[in-house]
């Protein structure tokens, strides 16, 4: 029963030519692949008419046919709506196709039958034949062959691949390699010729050219094995004319060109010609706006260049130039950088693009214009402390003790009240005292009239009134232990609650009271605004305990004394306030603006701004 069944299977097998396998093992390009495969896979399954093999183009999203079998003659389009399917749902399929030929039996149809191709989740193409079967067992021979052949083209294809993948790790290491000699290099020009000259050596070229292109105009910066470049030598003009004709056609230029490329190659070929370059590759360099650079290799023996090679000088201009750009960008002078910069925003400007900045300077313009010609007033903001306009210390008279004390920092006193007691017992003694010995100088006196003894009469006369001064004196230190206010006002400073009975010096300060209808504003205005302030200038004044109200005032002085404040000096200016000024108190501050004249906002606004500018070309020009 098996020997029987494996007859079956055989008589579907034809033989293979052995030519066809050499092709087949010894292909390497995709399409020659393709074609071999196609070709063994259909030899050897006798009963397809046509086959097709349909692969992803390479970093596209798009499908070219890679191969077809028989390569003229057959009808590729009946197998067009299966591959469409098979790219659309990502999964095998097998139909039945409408009868073409009347010369098949009847019991003999046709069917279209697609496979895709996968590597792992990834979907890299299908294989769609039209295979005649008679029976249920020759279609699913032919189903099973087809799905053993796809695993060929799926190892050619992550063959593939790992060569990409293994060519680009190869090109990133040797770029960054080239960029770390750049780098270690300290001047751009010897920056440049390192990176040409080691260029030349992994390409094994004879001569490597680097041009960058400013204001459309292409200046050869470095050329392999050389130090020193003119643009008056023949070599360097006819290596500009290369680079301006590959940046003219955007695209990599290889002389000399394949049979079916169309690019002009004139000046390529002058320059082949004239300087004994057998081969000769631009590639230009695309920094996202503009050809920024250009690279031109030459080599007048071995392998004439490949696409290799022009992805290899892509993938290190890529990550190099724009380091030589920068290196290029720090050794320009200030000047020059700064006017690149005003003209790139120029250029921006005039353009079609950048919207918004143009709507945003545009508002900024008429701003400045609006500001210019508004006026508006002229103000000097200063920190500000109130002040009473007189202020009166009471000072001990004599020394003694403190007996009592009526008030303290912070009251209220009327005129004429008590605001402290001194002890007056030793003064009360000492009047006693001296009452006493006036009496006994008066009976001494009198004594000395009735006898008759005038020069003692004088002397005594001399201690009695020395006496009586004496207990004058007495009599008003007792009556100034009482201390009063000599007007209606605050105490600011004084609290004697807590020396009762401690002894005080003669004018030791007790009390300093300040009246609550007579107060003085003292502005400190800064030394850069003080010569903007007068005498008889209005203003306003905002204190911090009081925000919601404002007190009016006129500067009445400006002294000539300065206060040294966070590294600024400024002006002590005293002015009167007016109004009501019921909730005012001696020590409150704030903020008083002093108004000057009406001017435009802008020169309000930037004086400062000029002022410091004005300093500083003093300092560094003048």
């Amino acid at each position: 029963m098996g020997e029987s069944k494996i007859d079956e299977e055989m008589k579907f097998r034809p033989r293979i030519d052995s030519q066809l396998w050499s092709e087949f093992i010894y292909a390497h390009e995709r399409d020659d692949f393709s074609r071999c495969w196609l070709t063994l896979q259909c030899s050897i399954l006798s009963n397809v008419k046509q086959g097709i093999v349909i692969l992803a183009d390479h970093g596209k999203e798009t499908y070219t046919p890679s191969a077809m079998w028989p390569e003229q003659g057959g009808k590729p389009e009946r197998l067009t709506e299966i591959s469409e399917r098979v790219l659309e749902e990502k999964c095998g399929m097998l139909v039945e196709l409408n009868q073409t030929e009347n010369i098949l039996p009847v019991s003999i149809r046709s069917y279209g039958m697609a496979y895709p191709i996968m590597t792992g989740e990834e979907f890299c193409g299908l294989v769609a034949l039209e295979v005649v079967a008679e029976t249920e067992d020759q279609l699913k021979y032919t189903m099973e062959q087809l799905q053993w052949g796809i695993s060929w083209m799926e190892v050619m294809l992550r063959r593939e691949k790992e060569k990409n993948v293994k060519g680009s790790l190869e090109r990133l290491k040797s770029s960054v390699d080239l960029l770390a000699g750049v780098l270690s290099k300290k001047s751009y020009i010897s920056a440049c010729i390192s990176f040409v000259t080691e260029l030349a050596t992994c390409l094994g070229c004879d001569r490597v050219s680097l041009g960058f292109v400013n204001n459309r105009k292409i200046r050869v910066e470095a050329v392999s094995h050389s130090s020193r470049i003119s643009d008056n030598m023949n070599l360097i003009q006819a290596i500009v004319k290369v680079m301006e004709e590959t940046v003219a056609q955007r695209k990599e230029i290889c002389y000399p060109p394949s049979i079916d490329d169309r690019r002009i190659i004139r000046d390529h070929e002058i320059l082949a010609r004239q300087h004994g370059a057998e081969y000769v590759l631009s590639v230009p360099f695309y920094d996202g706006q503009q050809y920024s650079a250009v690279i031109t290799l030459e080599k007048s023996k071995g392998l004439p260049f490949g696409i290799d090679d022009a992805l290899y000088c892509n993938s290190v201009a890529s990550l190099i130039i724009p380091a030589l750009e920068l290196m290029r960008q720090k050794e320009r002078t200030i000047p020059l950088l700064a006017f690149d910069g005003l003209k790139n925003q120029i250029k921006k400007l005039s353009g079609s693009e950048y919207t918004g900045r143009k709507l945003l300077i545009l508002l900024l313009i008429i701003l400045v214009i609006f500001f210019s010609l508004k006026k508006g007033d002229y103000k000097i903001s200063a920190n500000s402390v109130l002040e009473g306009a007189l202020k009166r210390v009471i000072v001990t008279p004599f020394e003694g003790y403190i007996k009592d004390a009526f008030v303290r920092a912070g009251d209220y006193v009327e005129q004429d009240e008590k605001v402290c007691l001194m002890d007056d017992r030793e003064l009360r003694l000492e009047r006693l005292n001296w009452a006493s010995k006036i009496t006994q100088y008066q009976k001494q006196y009198e004594e000395a009239q009735a006898m008759h003894k005038r020069a003692e009469a004088k002397i005594i006369k001399a201690q009695l009134d020395q006496a009586a001064a004496r207990l004058e004196l007495a009599e008003n230190q007792i009556q100034r232990t009482l201390l009063t206010a000599p007007f209606k006002g605050l105490v600011l400073s004084g609290d004697l609650s807590q020396r009762l009975g401690g002894a005080v010096a003669k004018g030791e300060v007790l009390f300093e009271i300040a009246p609550l209808d007579q107060y003085r504003i003292i502005l400190e205005v800064d030394e850069r605004r003080i010569t903007d302030v007068s005498a008889g200038q209005q203003g306003m004044m905002v204190l911090s305990a009081l925000p919601n109200e404002s007190i009016a005032f006129t500067v009445e002085k400006i002294t000539p004394i300065t206060l040294a404040k966070e590294g600024l000096n400024y002006f002590r200016v005293e002015a009167k306030p007016s109004g009501f000024m019921g909730r005012l108190r001696p020590g409150m501050e704030g903020v008083g603006k002093i108004y000057v004249d009406r001017r435009n906002l802008f020169s309000i606004w930037t004086r400062n701004m000029r002022e410091w500018f004005r300093l500083k070309m003093w300092e560094y020009l003048l």
